[in-house]
């Protein structure tokens, strides 16, 4: 429930999914999603997303540990955080045989992912490509049927390797988990 749809001002374009914020008083939150902006509507009644407004749009249970529901839009004070994460780092593979795209959740420290890595058995190191958000893709169709490997790069210029993190047999839909996450 602490995740947030924020505006492009800070979401900037997927780069910063995956990013913690503390708003004050006191609530830790996940960027998650991009909260559209409405450019038929002024930026200070019904555009909140509107640019170049910074702005956090997060679920009901979390806005009322901030304010009465009534509040609708309330004023905070921010700053970005490092992630406090259980577990390892998690990828989700989607896709068909044709391209594979990998969803990386879960991450600890700096939380936004800068770039991604995957290599099988017999295929080398190959960069992936930022689809949108934390969704990564390649055209490297020859990765199906081999164990693969995993390396995360955050903005803070840090990598956690995950070694076959998904098994020979690994399936599209399927969710692993690393046995590694970054430390705090």
């Amino acid at each position: 429930m602490n995740t947030a749809a924020l505006s492009g001002a800070l979401f900037k374009e997927g780069e910063a999914c995956g990013a913690c914020f503390e708003l004050r008083p006191s609530l830790i939150i996940t960027a998650t999603d991009h909260c559209p902006p409405n450019p038929s509507q002024p930026s200070d009644n019904g555009g909140w997303c509107n640019p170049p407004r910074e702005h956090f749009d997060i679920a009901r249970p979390a806005f009322k540990t901030l304010a009465e529901e009534k509040g609708g839009i309330i004023p905070v004070e921010y700053r970005r955080v490092p992630c406090k994460k259980q577990g390892g780092i998690r990828f989700t593979i989607l896709g068909n045989p044709y391209f594979i795209e990998v969803i990386v959740t879960n991450v600890a420290g700096a939380g936004d992912v800068k770039s991604v890595m995957v290599k099988g058995d017999k295929v080398p190191w190959t960069r992936m490509e930022r689809d949108w958000g934390e969704t990564w893709k390649t055209g490297v169709h020859e990765l199906v049927g081999e164990s693969l490997t995993f390396r995360v790069k955050t903005t803070d210029g840090r990598s956690c390797t995950a070694w076959h993190v998904a098994p020979k047999d690994w399936q599209f839909g399927q969710t692993y988990e690393g046995k590694k996450n970054f430390r705090m």
